[in-house]
This record gives C-alpha cells, sequence and structure tokens, in this order.
C-alpha cells in the first residue's frame, strides 16, 4: 500500500482542538484518539469530532481562502456558479470565477483581465503540489479525503468496542455508527465525483491508501455503494431509544435546534434518497437526462426529504467549532459596501418582481454601484449586496446573519432541494399533467420560503415550466454549494457556450441589462498534483487530466 500526506493526513485525528470545548465534544488535545476512544462513549465523542472537525475544518495547507469547506471549497462553486464574485487573489480566488470574457450590449468585449487569460489555463497553471494551498483544486480533495479517512478510522475503533445494553442496544448502537460513517464517506465520494475528473476509493486500513485512480462515474457508483449500506444500517438500528441517544451524541449539541434535530430512521433514509437523486441530476446535462433517469429521480425524490423532516445543518457558534462562518455571511453587508464576497448581478436579477425574498435579503448599496479593481475581474461589479439577519420580514427566508448561532445552513439535502429536483423530473417527462404537479413543486417552495408571490398559472409550457424552475434553484439554493451543478448541466459554461440576457455592470459604471458572458469554466478539475506528486497513478488507472 501507498502512503500520502493527504489520506493518511488525519490532520489532528486526536481532534484537540482547544475553541471547540463548549460545543463540539472534542476539546481534550489528548482524547479522544483512534486507540482511546474504543469505549461506547469514546466511540461517539471521536465519531462526531472526526466527521465535524478533521472532515470539514482541518486541511494540512491554508492559503487565505475565505473560510474553510463550507465558505472556502463550496464558495468556488458559488463563484462559476455565478452566485457570487470575489476581488481579493488569495488562492487565485477572484479567477475562478471570473468569466473568459463578456459582451456589453454596446457590442463592446472585455476579456478575462488575467494573464493566462483563462480559467482553464489558470487552473493548469497552478495545479502543481509547489503551491501548496495556492491551488484551487487542492481544497476540497483535501477536506473529502480528510473525511473518508476519518470515518475509515472511526470502523477501525468501532471494530475493538464493547457496548453495553441488550443485544437489540449493542447492535442498533453499531448499525448507527457504521451508518454515520457510511453516510459521510457517500457525501463525499459524491463531491469527489461531481467536480473531479478522476479520484481515488479508499475504504481501507486507516493510514494506508492506494494509486489506483478510478473514473467519476466510478466515485459516484461507491457514493452509492455507501449509501446503500448506510440505509441497510440505518434500518438495522431497531432501538428506537438507543439510535436517538446514539445519533443526539453523534451530531453536535449546538445544531440540534430548528432543522438540525436528530432524523427519525426514516427520515435519514430519506435524506439519502435526496443525495441520490442529486447526484444523477447533477452529473448530467439537462438535456442528456433520459426516461429512465427522470424516472428514477422522481422515484427518489417521491421518497426523499419532506418539509418536516430535520435535515444534516451547521450553524454559526460562538466558539467558531467546524463553521466559523456561512458563504451568504461573507457577502452581508449593512453599510456601504460588500466586505467578502460581491453579490452577483446575474443572481439578483432571478427575483421575479414581488418576491419578499428580495426585500428581505437585497440591500442597494448606498454607494450606488461597486467598482472593484477591474484587473480582477470582469463581471463582479454589483449594485447589490445581502442584508445581514433580513430587513424584518417575518416568515421569510433569510440568507445572512452573522450572529453565533443564528445562521442555520443545510450540510446535505433540503427540502427545497429535493422539492425543486422532482418538479424538474416531472416537467421533463412532458405532459400537461406533469408539468402543472412540476409548477405546484416550485410553488411550494416559494410558499416554504415566504416568498409571496402568486402561483404559477396552470397550464404552461414545458419550456416556461423549466424557466421557473431555473430561476426558482438559483435563489431558493444559492449558497449551498449547488450553483456550478447547475451552470454546468444547463451547458452555459464551456468556452463555446454563453449565457445571454445578462446583467452587468461595465468599469464604467454603465448597467448593462442585455450582456453575454462567455464563461469558459472547466467542467471537471483534474486531479490536484498535491496528490499526484506523491502518489503516481498504477498501471491502468483511469486518466487524472480532464482531457477538455
Amino acid at each position: 500500500m501507498n502512503t500520502n500526506k493527504i489520506l493518511i493526513g488525519l490532520l489532528g485525528l486526536t481532534l484537540g482542538v482547544s475553541s471547540c470545548k463548549k460545543d463540539l465534544d472534542i476539546s481534550n488535545p489528548n482524547q479522544p484518539t483512534p486507540s482511546s476512544a474504543a469505549s461506547e462513549a469514546g466511540i461517539q465523542i471521536f465519531a462526531q469530532g472526526a466527521v465535524y472537525t478533521t472532515g470539514f475544518n482541518n486541511v494540512k495547507f491554508y492559503d487565505g481562502v475565505y473560510g474553510a469547506f463550507w465558505t472556502g471549497a463550496t464558495g468556488f462553486h458559488e463563484m462559476m456558479g455565478d452566485i457570487i464574485g470575489v476581488e481579493a487573489a488569495n488562492a487565485y480566488i477572484n479567477q475562478i470565477g471570473c468569466p473568459d470574457k463578456v459582451i456589453l450590449d454596446n457590442g463592446t468585449v472585455v476579456l478575462n483581465p488575467s494573464a493566462v487569460n483563462t480559467q482553464y489555463a489558470l487552473l493548469r497553471s497552478v495545479n502543481f503540489n509547489s503551491q501548496q494551498g495556492a491551488n484551487p483544486t487542492y481544497h476540497e480533495w483535501a477536506y473529502m479525503y480528510n473525511l473518508i479517512t476519518a470515518c475509515n478510522s472511526i470502523e477501525d475503533v468501532l471494530s475493538k468496542t464493547i457496548f453495553t445494553g441488550s443485544a437489540a442496544a449493542q447492535a442498533t448502537k453499531v448499525a448507527t455508527i457504521k451508518a454515520w460513517c457510511n453516510f459521510w464517506r457517500g457525501y463525499a465520494y459524491s463531491r469527489i465525483g461531481s467536480i473531479y475528473y478522476a479520484g481515488l476509493i479508499n475504504n481501507g486500513i486507516t493510514g494506508t491508501t492506494n494509486n489506483n485512480y478510478v473514473t467519476k462515474e466510478a466515485l459516484i457508483a461507491e457514493a452509492e455503494a455507501n449509501f446503500a449500506r448506510a440505509e441497510t444500517n440505518i434500518n438495522a438500528a431497531t432501538s428506537t431509544a438507543d439510535y436517538t441517544a446514539v445519533m443526539k451524541n453523534l451530531l453536535p449539541i449546538f445544531v440540534q435546534v430548528g432543522k438540525g434535530t436528530v432524523p427519525s430512521n426514516a427520515a435519514w433514509i430519506r435524506n439519502i434518497n435526496t443525495l441520490r437523486a442529486r447526484n444523477i441530476l447533477v452529473n448530467t446535462l439537462a438535456s442528456a437526462l433520459t426516461p429512465a433517469q427522470l424516472t428514477q429521480i422522481q422515484t427518489l425524490t417521491t421518497n426523499g426529504i419532506t418539509a418536516a423532516d430535520p435535515v444534516f445543518t451547521g450553524r454559526t457558534d460562538a466558539n467558531g467549532d467546524f463553521l466559523g462562518n456561512t458563504i451568504a455571511d461573507r457577502v452581508q453587508s449593512k453599510v456601504t459596501a460588500t466586505g467578502g464576497y460581491k453579490l452577483s448581478e446575474r443572481f439578483v436579477q432571478e427575483f421575479y418582481p414581488g418576491d419578499k425574498r428580495f426585500t428581505q435579503n437585497i440591500l442597494t448599496l448606498n454607494a450606488g454601484i461597486g467598482i472593484f479593481n477591474t484587473d480582477r475581474g470582469n463581471s463582479f461589479n454589483t449594485r447589490y449586496t445581502l442584508a445581514n439577519q433580513g430587513t424584518g420580514l417575518s416568515g421569510v427566508y433569510t440568507y445572512a446573519n452573522t450572529d453565533a448561532g443564528a445562521n442555520e445552513i443545510t450540510l446535505c439535502g433540503s427540502y427545497e432541494e429535493n422539492a425543486l429536483t422532482r418538479a424538474e423530473a416531472l416537467i421533463r417527462q412532458g405532459g400537461q399533467t406533469n408539468i402543472d404537479a412540476g409548477t405546484a413543486l416550485i410553488d411550494a417552495v416559494r410558499t416554504y420560503q415566504g416568498a409571496g408571490l402568486s402561483a404559477i398559472p396552470a397550464g404552461q409550457t414545458q419550456a416556461a415550466a423549466l424557466e421557473f424552475l431555473r430561476r426558482e434553484r438559483r435563489i431558493a439554493l444559492a449558497f449551498k454549494g449547488l450553483s456550478f451543478y447547475d451552470a454546468r448541466r444547463y451547458d452555459i459554461i464551456a468556452p463555446n457556450k454563453s449565457r445571454t440576457g445578462c446583467n452587468l455592470i461595465s468599469s464604467s459604471g454603465a448597467v448593462n441589462t442585455n450582456a453575454t458572458i462567455i464563461y469558459g469554466f472547466l467542467d471537471y478539475w483534474d486531479v490536484p498534483d498535491n496528490e499526484l506528486a506523491y502518489n503516481k497513478p498504477a498501471p491502468g488507472s483511469a486518466p487524472t487530466k480532464n482531457p477538455k
């Protein structure tokens, strides 16, 4: 077996994070280690910290990206999905979402100001191990393989742990922790297979890996295999009381409010089904979805997250813990300018007139228009920012809240995602009954988020219904790390594709309402050289570089 600094570097597997003392149960720098966690209490403490800290907060290299996984790595997705822009240059972050060129209303062409001119060229010019954390492709890979390795380590300890109680109680406790490991591994393989061209399946002994690179399709298949094992284990957790007790110890106490309470066995499986449907949807061009895929998506989402189900959440607690802030919190501003990420004009233009989510969340900059460094972009000037904590409308969805513990974000799937994914499957299957059922689901999401919009009239054409859906996905699922997946599957990101009818502010401050954007983004990233430098592909491995 090979070793490698990303996969074996659990990066603080002792989980000694002093700032987490009151919340994440991982404050002692000497416990729990894999060896000391082999007790009923220790394994649960270990399993919590291994996922939330080792998996989502600690990687070896850090180069000033705007946050850990939930704000930094997923922030890349929101930039490439044109929900946000950015001015800072750390880890080339300002160039990740910079289009190849934009065409203004008057026909003026404004090229990407980067010295390498395109995102393709940028990603390949900096994808070297010597770049360390400045390599943009490093971050999501490192976090997700940390998460996989952490789950492998939990199962290593679990095999040595003795549980108390009746036979049913002991079996339930083991099954619940196994389900936890398989669920998060499935999540990690899903994300790797949904952004990288190839990867590794590493479910072996902790501290080892292999160099048999497999295709992104094989990674998604491995995600499904883990989700299937998770479902089997959830069903094997037959003692409700013991299942609930273990889950209360696996979830950080500060997230167990709002939507983050312990899911029932059935609700957890519905969460899994939503992620299964996501894997099909986001890794297939919208125009290429087959009838079989649409039927499968409809089946999964029919049995996916409901409006009443708990989901896996994160909160911005006072201690910082694994979630110091969120993408939306990096956009909010109370005064005259955006302080972190910038709010895209293309995002704001998706709102229909009268949408209370616009009134609740979107502020016009006091200075009128934010004009940012033109040497760092051609599309992120903006008139808007997010309202911190909203503008006071009761019952209306709020994107940003910087108060500690106030901003709840969904880490995995959500009711809104599930409903809109089901809506898409129905609408794309065609037939007026299906189309009307799909638009009714869009209305349900709007109602759930307090949009206050009138219902979409029945009898929409398929094209009109899909446009309602496209805009609603961008509004309802913003800042959840899904926006780039949608841009990719809508087939607007390739160098020979474009988005038209765009709002865009030129460097002179002119407001364009019919601009064209040629994004020119790579659809799946090459394997980071941070991995390849220490773990050369074995003969017969899948290609590690996207041929595009």
